[in-house]
């Protein structure tokens, strides 16, 4: 437990840093901020209301949660509008590019912990992993649903850059590399979530 509550704080705190910087975000924050640039909605709202909508989804894939599931799904959205709260915007460019790449050092080392925890996969992976239950190879479903956020995010109004694509190729080689490195426990393949390129784990 105390490894999933440190993994969620870092895990929202890495989104708010991204945020922050404005070069680019991961697929699904693309498709948070750009609910949130038309609802009025914090991006942190965003977050817990559109996962609480995928759980729905969970219903016919008969998808199991854990309370690690719970969790995450309440409380990323409010760490990460209290960090985006505390960093404030940021117009230095070096500024900028410090929070891109610490934010995404963190964010990875915040989806080790919580996906070692082992304690019920985030919202968004569990969609991806109950789809690809059905029959279909997790890397298909994966790509398919995460270029969906982001093109609705795009049209939204999200924030793509190179920053996203920064993100699509280091997070599941980072992610790997902290949990082998730190001894985190069981890697993703064997919890059900793929840790390739551009899969984050709220």
């Amino acid at each position: 437990m105390p490894r999933l509550l440190v993994g969620i704080a870092l895990l929202g705190t890495g989104i708010a840093m991204m945020v922050r910087a404005r070069l680019g975000l991961a697929p699904w924050d693309v498709l948070h901020e750009g609910l949130a640039e038309r609802t009025g909605l914090s991006i942190g709202v965003v977050i817990i209301v559109l996962g609480l909508a995928i759980l729905l989804l969970w219903i016919p894939l008969r998808q199991r949660f854990g309370i690690g599931t719970v969790i995450n799904t309440l409380t990323v959205g409010l760490v990460a509008d209290t960090a985006l709260g505390a960093i404030g915007r940021q117009d230095e460019l070096v500024i900028r590019w410090a929070l891109l790449v610490g934010g995404l050092l963190v964010g990875a080392f915040g989806m080790a912990l919580y996906i070692s925890a082992g304690l019920g996969p985030g919202p968004r992976d569990g969609l991806m992993t109950g789809i690809a239950a059905k029959g279909f190879p997790i890397w298909i479903v994966r790509t398919v649903l995460e270029l969906i956020a982001l093109v609705i995010g795009y049209a939204l109004g999200g924030n793509i850059g190179v920053g996203t694509v920064i993100f699509a190729f280091a997070i599941g080689p980072l992610g790997h590399w902290f949990i082998e490195r730190l001894h985190l426990g069981p890697t993703g393949t064997e919890l059900g979530t793929d840790l390739g390129p551009g899969v984050s784990a709220d």
